[in-house]
């Protein structure tokens, strides 16, 4: 019992921290503003979650630059069904378009222990391997369309709190014990690991695509309903106060997601505070992006 308390307690705690560290690098720094970015006439991007808080923000900004942006909500694609995920990309193909911005956005914290359609727990389904295999889907009309112009981009949309998270790649859907806490922390430090592989799988192709991690930061989105109502009712406060704005969030991510096609930088890396942090994927483990992507595959289907 004691053991099983300890197991749900001490991410929550690493998390909690880990927050409060961030809230206050927040505090301490200048407020975000989107450098100014040339036009994006003709170009197609998808966000995934795109109808409200960051995402909508990606979405106005690159609507303003003259992308056209597809606008993936859960009506449309449910990131916590693989049959869902396979269709729409079947229909976006079928549509003949060029994809020159992938953005995956969408995602869920702190849900209550359950399982995808497919059987996967929540955050790593949906978080994690939805994306994936979305990316996957979509991936030669990502390179055909880099071929033409600027390299093509993916975004991940991860999270500081990869940093506590920890991969347990014989236990990935949270089987022998459960905490929300936990699992969500996996799931994006799964989603860092996987944008760092796929931009090592791109670069030695000779792709012409790049794969960016983006940490938006602490930000006043929906993304906190699961908490506890003692927390939630705090955060609301807080949040309002001290939280950055869903446009703020989302300043990080568009820099991302131009920058590298901009100037050819064919880099990828790690993006927070407005701007790339890390160029490269040695901070995390080869061995551990290697084995997650192999089974990753295993598990979606793909080999």
């Amino acid at each position: 019992m004691w053991a099983a308390l300890r197991f749900r307690l001490l991410p929550a705690v690493k998390l909690y921290l880990l927050g409060f560290k961030v809230l206050l690098a927040q505090l301490l720094s200048k407020p975000l503003r989107l450098p100014v970015m040339p036009r994006q006439d003709g170009k197609v991007a998808i966000v995934t979650g795109g109808g409200r808080g960051i995402g909508y923000e990606v979405v106005r900004h690159l609507a303003r630059l003259g992308a056209h942006v597809i606008i993936v909500e859960f009506e449309k694609l449910d990131l916590a069904s693989l049959q869902s995920i396979h269709q729409f990309a079947e229909r976006f193909k079928k549509r003949d378009l060029p994809l020159n911005i992938l953005v995956n956005n969408a995602g869920v914290m702190l849900v209550p222990e359950g399982r995808t359609e497919d059987g996967f727990e929540q955050h790593f389904g949906v978080n994690y391997l939805g994306h994936f295999l979305l990316t996957w889907l979509l991936l030669d009309t990502l390179k055909d369309s880099g071929k033409s112009g600027p390299v093509s981009c993916v975004v991940s949309v991860s999270s500081s709190a990869h940093s506590v998270g920890k991969i347990t790649l014989n236990d990935l859907n949270s089987c022998q014990h459960y905490s929300a806490h936990a699992a969500y922390c996996q799931s994006k430090l799964a989603q860092a690991l996987f944008s760092c592989h796929l931009q090592q799988e791109m670069h030695r192709d000779g792709s012409p695509v790049v794969s960016c991690a983006v940490d938006p930061g602490m930000v006043d989105t929906a993304l906190y309903q699961h908490l506890c109502t003692p927390l939630r009712l705090a955060q609301s406060l807080i949040a309002r106060l001290f939280f950055r704005t869903p446009a703020e969030g989302a300043a990080t991510v568009l820099s991302a997601a131009l920058s590298p096609a901009l100037n050819g930088d064919l880099g990828g890396g790690y993006w927070a505070n407005g701007r790339r942090e890390m160029t490269s994927a040695s901070p995390f483990d080869s061995q551990l992006r290697l084995s997650l992507w192999e089974i990753s595959l295993q598990l979606l289907g793909l080999q």
